[in-house]
């Protein structure tokens, strides 16, 4: 199977998901927070983390969260993968309730060497969450659709530990795209990566979010890859924490690396973003 084949049928599938949900996702968006709030038990009592978050992520986007270190960010990535229970308010998957993982929410978390099995190599790994419901040769075609969009095709024989932690990670996210999802939730992702293989990875998740068209969710810290990845910013602001601000992020894709860093709009959102974190006051 040539790789723009398996690009073509990816791309295919996809069409087919967005042209069935289409009916539903002009007026429903695929992930919807009403009024959420979330509270934790900690060792000095209840500990309110989230309070009256509406947010919004429709069909296609890619959300950024961003907010101040314990602001709650991974918390409500969390809430809204199902992974852990709002303790307020409804959290609603193309428009149904739910408080539980349901099928097409995948998470891509940020500690990407505990994620995989390192007896597995980087084949068995990608085929893990699809290998008990799909046939095998169904399994095989998903496993290499996955590992050529990353870019990984050379090396699926390997294991893990003998890869860089940037193509570690790359092997958690062709594992969460063969299940296909239709949201992919993103912790971080490339937070412990050195700049340049950052870079790398941001550019190979836009190639396959344009590729596919799932939306994406991705809690970050870093402001620059925000405003460069996203359609929208997501701003977590206060404690409780609530949705303090949201900036649509209106620049042309393909995006680039030097190119768009240097455009008037980006250079705009980028100061915007880092007022609303609170770093607009000059260091006295």
């Amino acid at each position: 199977m040539t790789a723009s084949r398996t690009r073509e049928q990816v791309h295919a599938a996809h069409e087919s998901r967005a042209t069935s949900a289409a009916g539903d996702s002009a007026s429903v968006p695929q992930l919807r927070c009403e009024g959420v709030g979330v509270t934790l038990h900690g060792a000095a009592g209840e500990v309110p983390v989230l309070q009256g978050v509406d947010l919004s992520v429709h069909d296609g986007q890619l959300v950024s969260i961003l907010g101040q270190s314990g602001s709650g960010k991974t918390t409500l990535l969390r809430v809204l993968g199902g992974l852990q229970p709002a303790t307020a308010g409804v959290v609603r998957y193309r428009g149904e309730e739910f408080d539980r993982p349901v099928s097409g929410l995948v998470t891509v978390f940020q500690d990407y060497a505990q994620s995989l099995l390192p007896w597995r190599s980087v084949r068995r790994n990608v085929a893990l969450g699809i290998e008990r419901r799909l046939t095998k040769a169904e399994t095989v075609e998903r496993v290499d659709e996955a590992l050529d969009m990353v870019g990984l095709t050379d090396r699926a024989q390997e294991h893990p530990s003998k890869l860089s932690g940037g193509m570690q990670q790359r092997v958690q996210i062709a594992r969460a795209l063969a299940m296909r999802p239709s949201v992919m939730l993103m912790d971080e992702p490339f937070g412990a990566l050195d700049a340049m293989t950052k870079a790398t990875l941001q550019d190979q998740l836009q190639r396959v979010q344009a590729a596919t068209g799932t939306t994406v969710v991705f809690v970050t810290h870093d402001v620059e890859e925000a405003v460069y990845l996203s359609d929208e910013v997501v701003i977590l602001q206060d404690k409780p924490a609530s949705v303090g601000v949201r900036l649509e992020v209106q620049l042309n894709r393909p995006r680039h690396q030097l190119q768009t860093k240097e455009d008037a709009h980006y250079l705009d959102l980028r100061h915007r973003v880092y007022e609303a974190l609170g770093y607009g006051a000059a260091v006295e």
